[in-house]
């Protein structure tokens, strides 16, 4: 945390000449669409008209527009500290209307696919948990672990911890609105994936125990895992910016679907769908 803080902090020591100015008054702000790797946001970035790069230290985002409408692409990098650094600059250089969060993810629900589209209707830290106390050479077991929340509290005064919860972010409902509109519309434009829903974990921990999947659905009601939107979905909610996630299923390890790098393009399409949508209810 000392180094995320740090990051942030020197945002507000930056010359006035290296500051992105507020955006200008004819919009109330672009639209910030993220993605951790390369297959994850080079049909995005090709997508922008006049679309320009810009390096903020060790973090990529690209300025251009889509239907007329500023928009941003950030390429976070994988992990949860990189997507909640990259995501809190964003805000701070950029001032986005809106955030989504989209790439590839694991299947955590059985009954979802290798190119299911699953958006997410909230989003869920899977890193937060206490151990039980067990003595030396008792070894360990994860599926006893219990859920905490860190998210503070209004009430909290001495930074206790709230087993048995979890560190959820439900979804903007306008940007939900939009997506949900966007998958009836082209429920056919991504065959054989579906647009389905559910919520979407992250960690940093790729899991591929099924019992351990079984678990963290049981207790948390995953439909998929990756490492990037609880994290991101954290920092849109302590700047008040609207979020939302959408994940392609690339793998599962619950129902034996293999690894399929293609359906990052697939997640991508449906996005700019989406963005489209939403960028027609900010114009009117």
């Amino acid at each position: 945390m000392r180094n995320f803080a740090a990051v942030v902090l020197s945002l507000s020591f930056m010359p006035a000449a290296d500051v992105e100015a507020q955006a200008p008054s004819s919009h109330p702000g672009p639209v910030l669409i993220q993605g951790a790797l390369k297959l994850e946001t080079a049909r995005l970035i090709a997508a922008l008209k006049d679309g320009k790069a810009e390096t903020i230290g060790p973090f990529e985002f690209w300025r251009g527009t889509i239907e007329g409408y500023p928009v941003i692409v950030s390429r976070t990098r994988m992990g949860a500290s990189h997507a909640a650094a990259a995501t809190a600059l964003a805000i701070e250089r950029f001032h986005p209307v809106a955030i989504v969060n989209q790439g590839t993810a694991g299947g955590h629900d059985p009954a979802f696919f290798v190119g299911d589209i699953v958006l997410g209707t909230s989003t869920v830290s899977l890193s937060s948990f206490k151990s039980p106390p067990l003595p030396k050479g008792s070894g360990s077991n994860t599926l006893a672990w219990i859920p905490t929340d860190l998210v503070e509290r209004a009430n909290d005064e001495d930074g206790e911890l709230h087993e048995s919860e979890t560190s959820r972010f439900r979804a903007d409902p306008a940007l939900l609105a939009a997506a949900r509109a966007t998958a009836r519309l082209h429920a056919t434009a991504f065959a054989p994936g579906r647009i389905v829903e559910g919520a979407i974990g992250s960690s940093d921990v790729w899991h591929q125990e099924v019992d351990r999947i079984a678990r963290l659905r049981a207790t948390h009601g995953t439909a998929a895992e990756e490492m990037e939107s609880a994290p991101t979905a954290q920092i849109a909610q302590l700047f008040g910016v609207p979020y939302l996630a959408i994940r392609v299923i690339s793998a599962s390890a619950v129902n034996g679907g293999a690894y399929d790098p293609k359906t990052g393009d697939a997640c991508q399409d449906f996005v700019l769908l989406v963005l489209r949508a939403y960028i027609a209810g900010l114009k009117l």
